[in-house]
């Protein structure tokens, strides 16, 4: 049986600068934070696409997509691998369960990071202890938080998927800025301001801050 005594840490023969060097640029995880709504999403991609336009390997970890197969809900696992299964490694959406989905997708960056690569993540993540707990594992500079400053009633305004009517109909329990709180960044190292600008200059100002770090060459 496998305990924590047997478990070592194996280095890698190819370094990390090694893989930096190959691709041209350094590996980081972009971390967009904000309300449902706010844009997150929209700017993960559309930042993606620019640097993929200029031969950047760059990847997406959204959300929504993260939550149809690595951190799954127990009613999408149980169809496959039964209840037991499901109930054990589900994630729903109570603050447990968002504290462990963010701590398993902070890892999924981090290992990207690790081989070159610029993760940008989309998630909500509403609480700070979760976000500073993934900063913390990760170099100092390495971990890059974006609070997409979006105002709760443009969000509502956009409401993409329907969520804030069904929250505000007592459809949805626990939604954040609803009847959940979002904690915001204190120190973030940007604030995009979604409301007043386009996907387009806010992706800009992203890319303005990657350079000034010297993450990435333009």
């Amino acid at each position: 049986m496998t305990n924590d005594t047997n478990v070592t840490w194996h280095e890698h023969q190819v370094a990390r600068s090694d893989r930096e060097a190959m691709k041209g640029h350094k590996g980081c995880v972009v971390w967009f934070t904000g309300l449902s709504g706010s844009g997150k999403s929209t700017l993960a991609n559309t930042l993606d696409h620019r640097l993929h336009g200029h031969r950047l390997h760059s990847a997406v970890l959204d959300g929504d997509n993260v939550r149809h197969a690595l951190n799954a809900s127990p009613s999408m696992l149980r169809s496959v691998h039964g209840d037991d299964f499901a109930e054990r490694f589900g994630l729903g959406f109570s603050a447990i369960d968002r504290e462990e989905n963010i701590r398993r997708i902070g890892a999924v960056a981090q290992l990207f990071s690790q081989a070159g690569i610029i993760a940008l993540t989309a998630f909500i993540s509403p609480y700070r202890q979760d976000r500073d707990r993934v900063r913390a594992t990760m170099a100092p500079g390495e971990f890059i938080e974006v609070f997409v400053d979006t105002p709760i009633e443009i969000c509502e305004q956009r409401d993409p998927k329907g969520l804030y009517k069904k929250a505000r109909a007592g459809e949805i329990k626990g939604f954040t800025g609803i009847d959940d709180p979002y904690e915001q960044p204190l120190s973030p190292e940007l604030t995009l301001y979604a409301g007043q600008k386009s996907p387009g200059e806010l992706v800009d100002e992203v890319i303005q801050y990657l350079q000034e770090r010297e993450i990435v060459r333009l």
